[in-house]
């Protein structure tokens, strides 16, 4: 795999300089600047799902089809969007289609976590709740197939509301520490670390468990993630940092429920899902108390007698029919194109991307494989912004919850597609795992472990070169 990265690290090279000896052809003195080429507008630049990607810069960004889906599967794009918005009822219900929610649960509908296909919303401490947010719970050790073990009595994932009659699990509080500090030209930033505590502990006390706060991402351009050969993944593992440049990316493999093997884990927080497919019916069943035919047990400990022995919807709640429409639906929601990619600002925040060394995990360039489910995402270059492993982030962002081979500091890298019309679409631009960040250059700023190096180069700029850098990602 080293040698694969690092041949991957040559031919970038080789391009950048190629047509940087192009582009100065008429001048005696060739440029042999590695970056001139990121400096100007490379033609396409601007799609990051190849033919795929579409022109849309308002609220509704997130919620486009991509392009060519035929008329049956514009019909079931249109039908997982319902069910996508719809919210869910407990059960027996009239709406016997729709029934099932809880008895626990975190959200009513998946639109509440990803309002408009984007991104939840943190925990607030003037909020009655949040949109989006919930925690993972586990004790220490590994269940059977090597993942968390879930906390006697609740679980892995505390549940925060209820249905009629049914006592939720626990209430979440949280504080916020706040920490000033400046750049090395005397500019003052402030970052704020949450300190999350639980209240009216239903089922015994929580205290002593491991947790992890969690917002919901956008699901954008999740079709192509699925359509990922593992050796696209892999092709960037260098877990012993073999090449000594401080990034070691690793592989995380988790339980296929599905397939019921270990598989190359690629969705979630700490990528510890193999599929599309199953990371939906985790979803369902864990933030709505939703069984399928891949996750069909009582979703309550058996201890929460009222919960476990409370009516369900049906059996599976969510059918495979349902299920089918929810998996065409997340999977053809397209990618916008990039704003402003031609801006002075923008093409120099590019370079500093790049010289910063950021793009060794936001990475680009990878390219899909046949895709069965949904054959127009098939042999597409796509631009992700994110490799798709897990990197050690630091201790500030650490949650020192285990997660299959993740270890407590380590996150798979988010993909960056999109996340400059999370204001537009959830008018909001909180970031990170928990949502502290309340802006990009804040995020920026919690970087640490394998990120330190490039976060303390960012500090070192001027503030005139952070924005610049600031509004490439803005652009993406």
């Amino acid at each position: 795999m080293y040698l694969e990265k690092l041949n991957l690290k040559k031919t970038l090279l080789s391009a950048l300089l190629l047509s940087s000896l192009y582009s100065c052809s008429d001048d005696p003195t060739p440029n042999t600047d590695p970056y001139q080429a990121l400096a100007t507008y490379q033609e396409g630049e601007e799609n990051l799902i190849d033919d795929l990607s579409i022109s849309s810069t308002s609220n509704n960004a997130f919620g486009k089809e991509i392009p060519g889906l035929s008329s049956l599967d514009k019909l079931r794009f249109a039908s997982g969007n319902s069910l996508f918005n719809q919210s869910w009822v407990s059960a027996p219900a009239s709406t016997s289609g729709l029934d099932g929610l809880g008895p626990t649960f975190n959200s009513r509908a998946c639109a509440s976590c990803h309002f408009k296909d984007g991104r939840g919303k943190p925990f607030e401490p003037s909020n009655i709740g949040s949109k989006g947010f919930l925690i993972r719970l586990s004790i220490p050790g590994k269940d059977p197939h090597g993942g968390p073990l879930p906390v006697p009595s609740y679980g892995d994932q505390l549940q925060n509301h209820s249905n009629l009659g049914i006592p939720k699990e626990a209430n979440i509080n949280v504080a916020f520490e706040y920490i000033d500090e400046k750049y090395p030209d005397g500019t003052p930033y402030q970052l704020r670390k949450p300190i999350y505590t639980f209240s009216d502990e239903n089922f015994g006390s929580l205290s002593g468990v491991l947790f992890s706060p969690r917002i919901g991402q956008q699901i954008i351009g999740l079709g192509l993630v699925d359509a990922l050969p593992d050796s696209e993944i892999l092709k960037n593992v260098d877990e012993f940092d073999a090449d000594n440049d401080g990034i070691s990316g690793k592989a995380n493999y988790v339980w296929d429920a599905i397939n019921n093997t270990t598989a190359l884990g690629k969705f979630g927080w700490k990528s510890n899902q193999p599929s599309l497919k199953q990371q939906t019916a985790g979803a369902l069943f864990g933030d709505l108390g939703l069984t399928t035919s891949i996750f069909s047990g009582n979703p309550c400990p058996s201890p929460q007698k009222d919960c476990y022995d409370a009516p369900n919807g049906g059996s599976p709640e969510v059918t495979d029919k349902q299920m089918d429409r929810f998996m065409l639906y997340q999977s053809s929601l397209a990618v916008p194109k990039r704003r402003n990619y031609k801006a002075p600002e923008v093409l120099k925040g590019k370079v500093a991307f790049h010289k910063l060394k950021c793009v060794s995990c936001h990475a680009t360039n990878f390219k899909t494989d046949t895709y069965a489910f949904n054959p127009l995402l098939s042999n597409k270059t796509i631009h992700p912004f994110s490799d798709f492993l897990l990197h050690d982030m630091g201790e500030g962002l650490a949650d020192n919850r285990p997660d299959f081979l993740a270890d407590g500091r380590e996150w798979r890298t988010q993909p960056l597609w999109g996340i400059g019309l999370i204001k537009t679409v959830n008018k909001h631009t909180f970031l990170l795992h928990d949502g502290r960040a309340r802006n990009i250059e804040e995020a920026i700023l919690w970087h640490g472990g394998e990120a330190e190096k490039s976060k303390n180069e960012f500090k070192k700029l001027s503030k005139t070169e952070r924005e610049h850098l600031i509004a490439y990602i803005e652009s993406l």
